[in-house]
């Protein structure tokens, strides 16, 4: 067994079956495993396949699919992508997201740590801080995600729904493209202005949906 990520909610560990020697993901978590266990009835090749869910209170125990491949977050470290490799993998993760904002989830965490690529395809990762979107309420629970990514309702502005995760694809394109945040160096001519609408500040003024983006792509 492989600690894969340790922090103060929780860890990811790397398990390998004994007989078959297939690999595993056993994530344990603090929070709200809600979308985890929807998961279980949803096979997609832009997200890991989730095998087994318990929770007991806010304490969760999840069994997913190992994503063979590379970690954006790594590679961006030694390279950018070119603007064809960009809306390819854009395109995986906004059908990736269309699963998520189907069911009525938001993932509230897209950024390049939670991007693996498979061959010549994009798997979006890591569920612990998604939730459903609640018409009763008018802000989040707990405030999640990664400071850059997040869209500004996620600091508790009001509810974050999906419009907060095309804030954080904004951000996530335009460092594919310049290696840096859109508020300090904005990707070039047509990217620009899809990263612009992308992270307006009202989320109204952004994209209605990933099939918008989708087709501006």
């Amino acid at each position: 067994m492989e600690v894969m990520k340790e922090s103060d909610r929780g860890t990811v560990k790397l398990i390998r079956h004994r007989s078959t020697g297939k690999r595993f993901v056993l994530r344990s978590f603090q929070g709200n495993g809600e979308v985890y266990r929807e998961l279980l009835a949803y096979r997609s090749s832009r997200l890991p396949m989730i095998y087994e869910v318990a929770s007991e209170e806010d304490r969760n125990l999840v069994l997913e699919e190992y994503i063979e491949g590379d970690n954006m977050g790594t590679l961006l470290k030694e390279s950018l992508f070119t603007p064809k490799e960009t809306r390819k993998i854009v395109r995986d993760l906004c059908l990736a997201l269309w699963v998520l904002h189907s069911m009525g989830a938001v993932h509230r965490d897209v950024k390049p740590e939670n991007v693996m690529l498979r061959g010549g395809e994009a798997v979006l990762i890591d569920f612990d801080a998604a939730r459903f979107y609640k018409e009763e309420s008018d802000s989040d629970t707990r405030i999640l995600g990664t400071t850059g990514f997040a869209a500004p309702e996620q600091y508790g502005l009001s509810q974050s729904d999906t419009g907060a995760d095309i804030y954080a694809l904004g951000v996530l394109i335009n460092i594919m493209l310049t290696g840096s945040h859109p508020s300090q160096k904005l990707a070039p001519d047509k990217w620009g202005r899809i990263v612009t609408r992308c992270t307006q500040v009202n989320p109204a003024k952004r994209y209605k949906d990933v099939l918008h983006l989708l087709g501006e792509l």
